[in-house]
């Protein structure tokens, strides 16, 4: 028997490849993937080591990493120090919420989207500003340097949530999302790594699959990012910075305590980390907290928009950049957007300064807080995690059950129902909870949400 043979040798996998096609680490990184989308490498499926692999297979453990690394960027694989290598819990599940078209017999509670309160409103804005005779300004090119006044405008909105900077940090981008892909292109290189927290919002997932960034999971604490634990990733890890949400946490509907912003920014400084602070829900809360970049403003990217808490086609998002990072940031928007709709941050900057935008977030939290109430009515009996101000909630599974987030989510969608789980969310070889997200303001009516209620509390009372 040669020394290498593994025929009664227990192994999560034991690939079979022709190795006179060339190069072989590509041929054995194909076979890897086909037999993840193949379901024969199940999500969270530990793999061989390396070195047991390259044994078997009669190669170079150089090979074997090589081959791991290229189903690493693609999200396929997940690795960490002295635990091995994974099959990433999220292989398998698209991070895609935003379909091209409205799912059709759908009660939509999917997509994050704040009621429709507000559209009346900016709409009579917008016919306003179309009376003024200069109106031709906003439909050509905006020039950072004659935008001083909606920096302004920024200033008072971040100031709102909880940070307090300058203009002279201001950047301007097309929405959250062109936000955080400008950060990760001007700060990350293929390959380089940065911490997340084990559920995450899927818009960064897809960004930072395109640009071969990996994401590592850093573990939880009472629905918080572990400071201990991020201590440890910056130290073993190797990662660059942080993603976070502090406010209004998508998915998981939590905020971070105002200790554990602290610990994070001291960590952040202490490592040389950059922090990209998401603070898209920042106004969903009814007091603000202290931002994380309040404690380390030299290190925090922090982005703001309007977009879940006025009306998601202000596609527009204020970026408060410390001075280090503000060159590279600033240019990687530029070849992303060149610039931003004169005619957008025109209007948004108007809402903010006249103090409209106050009035309809207040009106919006009113409705908010009704629908609210319906959706504790009907979840009486079930964890459903969130605030009343929320526009989203996390909705745990039964206990008893053993159904996954995935496997309700499809039930539900069988049903007429349209809401998303945990495993669209969940990082690496992180496990997902077996919860779904659930839009509180996404259907069009109280009817409607009503109506997609009923359908997720039947479903529910039968796994009891």
């Amino acid at each position: 028997m040669p020394i290498n043979s593994f025929e009664n040798y227990p192994m999560s996998w034991k690939p079979s490849i022709d190795k006179m096609e060339k190069p072989i680490y590509k041929v054995l990184a194909r076979q890897l993937e086909q037999d993840i989308v193949n379901e024969v490498l199940l999500p969270g499926t530990k793999l061989p080591p390396q070195r047991e692999l390259a044994d078997y297979l009669d190669l170079n453990v150089s090979t074997i990493s090589k081959a791991f690394k290229v189903c690493e960027l693609k999200g396929l694989l997940s690795a960490s120090v002295g635990s091995g290598t994974f099959v990433s819990y999220d292989a398998l599940s698209n991070a895609y919420l935003l379909e091209d078209t409205k799912p059709k017999h759908l009660i939509e509670m999917g997509a994050t989207l704040p009621d429709n309160a507000s559209y009346e409103p900016l709409v009579l804005q917008l016919k306003s500003m179309l009376q003024e005779t200069d109106y031709e300004r906003w439909f050509g090119y905006g020039r950072a340097g004659e935008s001083l006044w909606q920096k302004d405008a920024a200033i008072k909105l971040i100031r709102r949530g909880g940070f307090v900077t300058t203009v002279d940090h201001i950047l301007f981008a097309n929405g959250g999302q062109n936000a955080i892909a400008a950060t990760l292109a001007s700060l990350c290189k293929p390959g380089d790594r940065i911490g997340v927290d084990q559920h995450t919002y899927p818009g960064l997932k897809t960004v930072a699959s395109m640009l071969s960034v990996q994401l590592v999971p850093i573990k939880s604490e009472n629905d918080e990012m572990s400071p201990t634990s991020f201590e440890d990733a910056c130290k073993n890890e190797n990662i660059k910075g942080i993603y976070l949400i502090p406010d209004y946490h998508n998915p998981t509907a939590s905020f971070m305590s105002v200790k554990n912003r602290k610990m994070i920014a001291e960590i952040a400084i202490k490592y040389k980390q950059f922090v990209i602070e998401d603070a898209s829900y920042h106004l969903l809360g009814k007091k603000p907290l202290p931002a994380i970049a309040s404690f380390a403003p030299e290190q925090v990217i922090y982005i703001a928009s309007l977009s879940k808490a006025l009306a998601p086609g202000l596609r527009l998002a204020y970026v408060a950049v410390p001075s280090q990072f503000k060159e590279p940031i600033s240019k990687a928007l530029y070849n992303l957007n060149i610039t931003v709709s004169p005619l957008l941050a025109e209007l948004t900057a108007r809402t903010i300064v006249s103090n409209q935008f106050e009035l309809l977030i207040a009106g919006h939290q009113e409705q908010t807080i009704r629908r609210n109430e319906i959706v504790n009515k009907y979840f009486t009996d079930y964890t459903c995690l969130g605030v009343e101000t929320g526009i989203f909630r996390w909705l745990l599974l039964p206990g008893k059950s053993k159904i996954t987030g995935a496997e309700f989510e499809k039930l539900a969608a069988q049903q007429g129902v349209q809401v998303y789980a945990a495993e669209r969310f969940v990082v690496g070889n992180s496990c997902p909870d077996r919860a779904v997200r659930i839009s509180v303001c996404a259907p069009k009516t109280i009817e409607e949400l009503e109506q997609g209620l009923m359908v997720l509390k039947r479903l529910l009372d039968e796994l009891t």
